[in-house]
């Protein structure tokens, strides 16, 4: 969902290093380990751990009821509280991780065929391809803490710290560095941001650079109360930087660009304070705030979710139920509480319905869009939650994601870069990645096994409807043709070895003016149904990060996982300790 939420450089009062800036998350734990609500005794385990699989094969309920008395008939199952968290993204994974922990039979559903990271996404030609590139930044101490928890070495999977240029039709406008380099020197927020770039912005004068403190009165006024934050909120970001004082050209030729692959829309369509939590927790909070590295070798599912994912399998039973599409969420109507739901397999092009029933409690680790799937499907849910049917009535982002394999090697200074200001992104927000830089270790993986013959590209439109409407070959041809030349010259009259696209509509949640209101909140009315994922609201157990972020949706889920126990949602399994 995120790809590189570039620097906005800001002042803001000096904000020293706290831990609660990287730790107010596991319900106010520190980073490593579970919750104290969490850290029950386990129950006993089945004899045999259930794998990752496909739902079309799976026997926990279909139509005739055989799974379902096969587990009645097994008293360490009934003895267990079960649990369906539907969405295997970070939130999905998080809710089940804590979950598991505190002794309950977990259930995964997804749509994608194996959301684990098992089985590799392949493009028709047999290469490997990922839906967006995703950074990890400085301050993810959660997800860095469960990838030590089950055994992953950073340096394994992660570049290093990397620094990402932004290119207009003019040629390069600025490079954010690396600001924890030890070259920089290291001084309070906003002093050592402003001195790391002061000779980075190549075109942007510095009177339009100062006008950016106008956003300081704003930064301090957010977070006065609840009523102010959610007037910020009904503004547009667009409207705040007028207030503010911001330049215009500071707006048009960096925020602007900023915003659509940070938040994926422009400042006239984004909420001020959505906005202005973002510039905090990516760029203000701490000097290398904005630090980001990213994966050096798979993918984000092979090698983060993967390990995770066969831990929870093999420690604690965790069943995966991969290509399916979860429809009602059964409501009983006496106890108002959650029972049960359906979900559809299309093994073999032919549809079939299956069902959990008797469950204990519901996570919905779902985006805008399959909210609405499933709320749509799901009338006393609907009827019962208003809040739900709120949510699913927020819009998504479309988004155009591709990989191009080159027949040579093109030489460009940053591996992470920014496209903006050209007429061919026709309104997106467009970012390239030189993957043969991030994975340059790994150069024959990327080609699935092939010789390498040149650079291999990530390219992804934000906000990229327009660009949506263009055939395959139209787009690869906007990015080699005009795109990619105009912002390096090196790519002149490279070619495409291969090439694969992908559309991804309604895919990222859009932070619109007035939204906040009807994001989903972590704990629902129904108390035995939470929510997961960066979209969430999560009242007094907020997290510090913001926006469309990893960290911020894997503690969502911690964060759910945690709701249930404290609300009564479930109840630990028997001999669950305390």
């Amino acid at each position: 969902q995120q790809l590189c939420a570039p620097p906005l450089t800001a002042p803001s009062l000096p904000v020293p290093r706290l831990p609660a800036m990287s730790s107010a998350l596991l319900t106010r734990q520190p980073a490593v380990g579970p919750s104290p609500l969490l850290r029950a005794r386990r129950a006993t385990r089945r004899s045999t751990a259930t794998g990752v699989r496909s739902a079309a094969s799976d026997v926990a309920k279909s139509k005739n009821g055989e799974g379902e008395k096969a587990s009645a008939a097994t008293p360490a199952a009934v003895s267990k509280p079960r649990v369906a968290v539907v969405g295997a993204g970070w939130g999905g994974f998080g809710a089940a991780k804590a979950l598991c922990e505190a002794g309950c039979e977990v259930v995964l559903l997804d749509g994608i065929g194996d959301p684990t990271g098992a089985t590799p996404s392949l493009t028709p030609t047999g290469k490997p391809f990922e839906y967006g590139t995703r950074g990890f930044w400085k301050d993810y101490p959660n997800i860095e803490a469960m990838l030590r928890e089950v055994g992953v070495r950073e340096e394994d999977v992660f570049s290093d710290f990397t620094a990402s240029s932004f290119f207009s039709p003019f040629g390069l406008e600025a490079t954010a560095p690396v600001f924890g380099n030890s070259e920089y020197l290291q001084l309070p927020s906003p002093l050592g941001q402003v001195f790391a770039t002061f000779d980075n912005f190549k075109r942007l004068p510095l009177a339009d650079r100062a006008s950016m403190a106008g956003l300081l009165y704003a930064m301090l006024d957010l977070g006065r109360d609840d009523a102010t934050f959610r007037a910020y909120d009904r503004m547009t970001a667009h409207d705040l930087f007028l207030r503010m004082g911001l330049s215009k050209r500071l707006v048009d030729d960096f925020i602007r660009p900023t915003l659509l692959v940070g938040l994926f829309k422009p400042p006239e369509e984004l909420s001020a304070a959505v906005t202005m939590e973002l510039l905090y927790y990516y760029a203000l909070a701490h000097q290398d705030s904005f630090d980001v590295r990213w994966i050096s070798r798979g993918t984000v599912q092979s090698a983060l979710v993967r390990p995770l994912a066969e831990s929870l399998v093999s420690k604690h039973g965790l069943t995966v139920l991969g290509g399916c599409r979860v429809g009602e969420v059964t409501v009983d109507t006496a106890s108002g509480r959650a029972t049960g739901l359906t979900y559809v397999t299309s093994a073999g092009g032919a549809a079939e319905t299956h069902e959990l029933r008797d469950l204990d409690a519901v996570v919905l680790a779902l985006g805008a869009k399959g909210m609405r799937g499933v709320v749509a499907a799901s009338p006393a849910l609907a009827r019962a939650a208003p809040e739900l049917s709120r949510a699913a009535s927020l819009g998504g982002i479309d988004v155009v994601t591709t990989r191009i394999w080159l027949d040579r090697y093109v030489e460009v200074e940053n591996p992470a870069n920014v496209l903006s200001r050209f007429e061919g992104l026709r309104g997106a927000g467009g970012t390239f990645f030189m993957l043969d830089q991030l994975h340059k270790d790994h150069q024959e993986e990327l080609w699935g096994g092939e010789e390498p013959q040149g650079s291999v590209l990530a390219c992804d439109f934000y906000n990229g409807g327009a660009v949506a409407c263009l055939c395959d070959a139209d787009i690869i041809s906007l990015l080699l043709d005009e795109l990619l030349p105009a912002a390096v010259p090196g790519f002149k009259g490279a070619k495409a070895v291969d090439s694969h696209v992908v559309r991804c509509p309604g895919a990222v949640t859009w932070f619109s003016p007035g939204s906040f209101e009807s994001r989903p909140p972590l704990e629902t009315t129904i108390s035995n149904v939470v929510c997961a994922g960066d979209w969430v609201r999560m009242g007094d157990r907020e997290h510090g990060a913001k926006g469309l972020c990893q960290e911020r949706a894997y503690v969502c889920g911690l964060e759910a996982g945690n709701s249930l126990m404290r609300r009564g949602g479930v109840t630990r399994s028997a001999g669950g300790g305390g």
